[in-house]
């Protein structure tokens, strides 16, 4: 385990972490999974697959396809729904003694509205918003997603707010033209903080078969290939928003999560490097502790948003 270091303790909207390390939402499990492979003492939170209010089957296989320098899928939110989580997974997660953020997605406002009333009950840490899926569709306009639509940002983080009292992440989508305007409609609207970007909308093709390698035929493009584009993203966000950044998007170590931090996010999330090296977030936390003592930085905060220009 590595060694604790209150320079590392970050504070993401009222979420109070010992460290910035975050394990993405899909790529980790309810931490049952990774047990005897990564140490979870040295996660600052665990953030869970998304929660929908009813049970999910998620999209027909095959759901994943591993790309150049990174990977897609199209899992589409496969869970047991809310109710199952609270009674069989949150008993689990409490014993873990890590912060447990809770990722949940809908179709409707209605259903962001009834799964926050159903979790502000419960002992989690936090709520992430996950209005970014690119297997999520809503019908209430020509755009598929919530997150496409500044209006509609706005509206689902309200509901959440207004009926939950934990701290809130909105998680934004890398699949628009302009972040900051929804970065601000959600800060706006009440979320404590924001993460991003959540995956790329790509596909691949068997020319084979002349068919999608995913059964969904779209999914999301995630891993190294996509980091220039999240980074890029966070520190355009960082420079519209008084909120804090989790900045995810090809973080395979601590060099990388360090650029995230530098470009304006207090935290990092790591997702597709869990698949790689289970070890991961051990890794980086130790490259973190490495660099703040190499450098004499007092506290890692004070790196955030120095990138120079």
């Amino acid at each position: 385990m590595v060694a604790k270091s209150k320079k590392l303790s970050v504070n993401i909207g009222g979420l109070k972490l010992k460290n910035p390390i975050m394990v993405a939402s899909g790529t980790f499990g309810y931490g049952k999974e990774y047990e005897g492979l990564a140490n979870l003492n040295d996660i600052g939170a665990i953030i869970t697959k998304s929660i929908t209010l009813k049970p999910c089957d998620g999209n027909k296989p095959p759901r994943i396809w591993e790309t150049t320098a990174g990977m897609l899928n199209a899992i589409g939110l496969q869970n047991n729904g809310v109710e199952d989580f609270i009674r069989n997974k949150i008993p689990y997660l409490k014993d873990l003694g890590v912060p447990i953020v809770v990722s949940i997605a809908g179709t409707t406002k209605k259903e962001y509205r009834e799964l926050s009333i159903a979790l502000d009950k419960t002992s989690v840490a936090g709520i992430e918003v996950n209005i970014s899926c690119p297997s999520i569709e809503h019908k209430s306009k020509n755009t598929k997603l919530f997150s496409q639509d500044a209006k509609e940002t706005a509206s689902i983080i309200r509901l959440v707010k207004r009926n939950t009292k934990k701290p809130i992440i909105a998680k934004l989508s890398p699949n628009v033209s302009d972040i900051t305007e929804i970065a601000k409609a959600a800060e706006r609207a009440g979320a404590d903080s924001l993460s991003l970007v959540n995956t790329l909308l790509g596909m691949a093709v068997d020319i084979n078969t002349g068919s999608p390698r995913l059964g969904n035929v779209t999914g999301g493009l995630s891993g190294p290939c996509i980091k220039p584009i999240a980074l890029r993203m966070v520190w355009e966000v960082y420079n519209s928003v008084k909120i804090p950044i989790i900045g995810i998007g090809g973080i395979m170590n601590a060099q990388d999560a360090i650029e995230f931090m530098l470009s304006g996010a207090v935290a990092i999330q790591l997702g597709t490097a869990n698949f790689i090296n289970p070890k991961v977030s051990t890794e980086v936390l130790l490259g973190l502790e490495k660099y703040v003592t190499k450098k004499k930085i007092a506290h890692i905060n004070d790196i955030v948003g120095t990138l120079k220009i």
